[in-house]
């Protein structure tokens, strides 16, 4: 069968699919965004993440969408393929994130970098950029890292806490503008009901996560899982008595962090002493 792209152009990568489709509907249909906004009583900028690929949106917005482009189903359909897609993520994540998208609350510890659940697209690229990536690679992984925080914004979102080392923190972006978006949206996402953010000063000392990053995921079969990954490689840890050494660490370093209220002082101490004009 001939290559989707060679025939008709478009994207054969579900995600990319389902916001090129978006575009052309609506440019077919000569609306702005504000105006598709007002007409379909979302918040305009909505539409236009999902043109991006930086969201996909909830089903109800999607089947709006449906309704008012005259394409019956067609639009949820790509949304389905989209949000199941896990193809865009390299081999080694794919299972993770198939477990990811099951799990029913998570757990963090961040020793390096943010978790990819709060990152902006500016903190994504700049930090995939950094470890080799360019090109359409590079917006490829940037495009899927995005779509990962679909797990947080949907309808009933799974619990989610984030432990993030004051190092974490102390590693600006290059770009001002881009670290002041990320700080801002750490502190919009501390302010949800269902994301709770700490910071880890550094001046605990030693624990027993300095070495890597680790998720846990709660599984609905009541099993808990982990993920553990440095620089360089990720490991999935689904026995029974590893992970339960690695929640004992966890618990242990979860102790010495800073209180929510306490790590958004922190977050916004920070905010305060970064210069709003790159020149600065």
């Amino acid at each position: 069968m001939p290559q989707r792209r060679l025939v008709t152009g478009r994207s054969r990568e579900p995600r990319q699919r389902f916001a090129e489709e978006l575009r052309q509907l609506r440019a077919g249909k000569g609306v702005s965004l504000r105006q598709l906004g007002e007409r379909l009583g979302w918040d305009w900028s909505l539409f236009g993440k999902m043109e991006k690929g930086e969201t996909l949106g909830g089903p109800e917005v999607v089947q709006a969408l449906d309704t008012y482009f005259g394409t019956p189903g067609m639009l949820l359909a790509l949304w389905e393929l989209a949000r199941a897609d896990h193809t865009q993520f390299r081999e080694q994540y794919r299972r993770y994130m198939e477990l990811e998208a099951e799990a029913t609350s998570l757990w963090h510890f961040a020793v390096s970098v943010l978790p990819g659940l709060l990152q902006t697209p500016g903190y994504a690229r700049e930090l995939l950029a950094a470890g080799g990536l360019r090109g359409d690679e590079l917006e490829h992984q940037v495009d899927a890292r995005m779509g990962r925080r679909e797990l947080l914004d949907g309808e009933e979102p799974p619990p989610f806490r984030s432990m993030i080392s004051e190092a974490v923190l102390r590693a600006p972006l290059r770009d001002v503008g881009e670290w002041r978006t990320q700080l801002e949206h750490l502190l919009k996402m501390g302010d949800r009901l269902d994301v709770t953010l700490q910071v880890l000063p550094l001046s605990v000392g030693p624990h027993g996560l300095m070495n890597a990053t680790v998720m846990f995921l709660r599984l609905p079969d009541g099993r808990t899982v982990a993920y553990m990954e440095n620089g360089y490689r990720g490991e999935l840890v689904e026995e029974t008595c590893p992970v339960d050494r690695l929640q004992r660490a966890y618990d242990a370093v979860r102790d010495l962090a800073l209180t929510p209220a306490e790590s958004r002082k922190f977050v916004l101490r920070l905010l305060e002493e970064t210069p709003c004009d790159p020149s600065t």
